[in-house]
């Protein structure tokens, strides 16, 4: 997905000296948006693919160990983890999809394996997003309908969000593929070639909607909880307020991840919508790079603040995978 930096050779034609650019192709059509893999490299490596490679790895080091977690461990297997289980996929195959891209990018020359690419990408990264707001929903409902959530009809709701989240982000991710792209139509690239302006554009305003109706939910969450406080307040139960104690920690969990959700994805949606493809790539690169730290962050977030997660992790490391009912969760909130 990637344009590479190169010296201009001395036979070029000079301008004010020596100085490094990104690749250009000798035709009308290209651009200068990032580029999937289109031609063999004989040139030092794009230090921005070896960052954005960096960070594909490492988020898929750490997603992929979520993964084996929630698989291997029988008490996480409520309706919550498993959409935990489905951002850490998401995750975890944008990760892999970041490597592939970077191997792809400087072995294989080809416009086939170049869509492919950028179709996996999208669809990796949209399920990623989606999957934070299927999260977002359960929480809000874990709350505001407590009563009846530990039900066969939660477990029917998560699976049919699971299904439109991977549903959705799988066609995202085939309309490059299918044609949606502007291989044929250089003019109508994007900052992020081959995908087109309108495609992009497309993808950038579902993030927004996706991210209001995120804030919506967590302020209607926020409201919740207050009200739970009041009655705190009034009734000064012990159990009710270790209950406050954990739904506030479900909360302020929930605003780190709308927070780093929202400081890494929202540089690069806003830049979709008012960059052009002639812009120096470095500004996609510059917004691209941060977004991908929110796939990175985010099983830092689950791993550290549950205690579930924790205990798994150790029972990971230590070989054993021996489940102890008693320490089953109790509510979303304590994710």
């Amino acid at each position: 997905m990637n344009e590479s930096l190169v010296v201009n050779d001395s036979s070029a034609t000079p301008v004010a000296g020596e100085v490094l650019a990104w690749m250009e192709a000798e035709s009308p059509e290209h651009n200068g948006s990032l580029e999937f893999s289109t031609a063999p490299l004989d040139f030092p490596i794009n230090p921005w693919d070896i960052m954005l490679c960096m960070s594909g790895t490492v988020i898929a080091c750490e997603n992929a160990i979520v993964v084996a977690i929630i698989f291997y461990t029988p008490t996480l297997r409520t309706p919550m983890f498993v959409l935990i289980g489905s951002l850490a996929t998401a995750d975890l195959l944008a990760g892999m999809g970041l490597i592939l891209n970077f191997v792809f990018q400087y072995v294989i020359s080809s416009e086939t394996i170049s869509l492919i690419t950028v179709g996996f990408l999208v669809a990796s990264f949209t399920a990623s997003i989606s999957s934070l707001l299927a999260i977002t929903v359960d929480r809000y409902f874990s709350l505001y309908n407590a009563l009846t959530y530990f039900s066969e009809k939660t477990l029917q709701y998560v699976h049919l969000m699971l299904v439109g989240t991977w549903g959705v982000s799988l066609f995202l991710g085939l309309l490059p593929v299918l044609g949606w792209n502007c291989l044929d139509e250089p003019a109508s690239c994007s900052i992020v070639r081959p995908l087109t302006r309108s495609n992009v554009t497309l993808l950038a305003t579902s993030f927004f909607a996706i991210f209001v109706l995120m804030l919506t939910l967590y302020f209607k969450i926020c409201k919740i909880v207050c009200h739970h406080a009041h009655q705190i307040a009034l009734q000064q139960h012990f159990f009710a307020t270790s209950h406050y104690v954990a739904t506030k920690k479900g909360v302020s969990t929930l605003a780190i991840i709308l927070g780093t959700f929202g400081a890494s994805w929202l540089p690069f949606a806003i830049y979709c919508l008012v960059g052009e493809r002639e812009y120096p790539s470095v500004y996609t690169y510059a917004t691209l790079l941060p977004a991908t730290y929110n796939s990175m962050i985010n099983p830092i977030i689950y791993a550290y603040r549950n205690a579930e997660i924790q205990r798994s992790i150790y029972m990971l490391l230590c070989g054993c995978f021996q489940a102890n009912g008693a320490y089953r969760s109790r509510s979303p909130s304590e994710v």
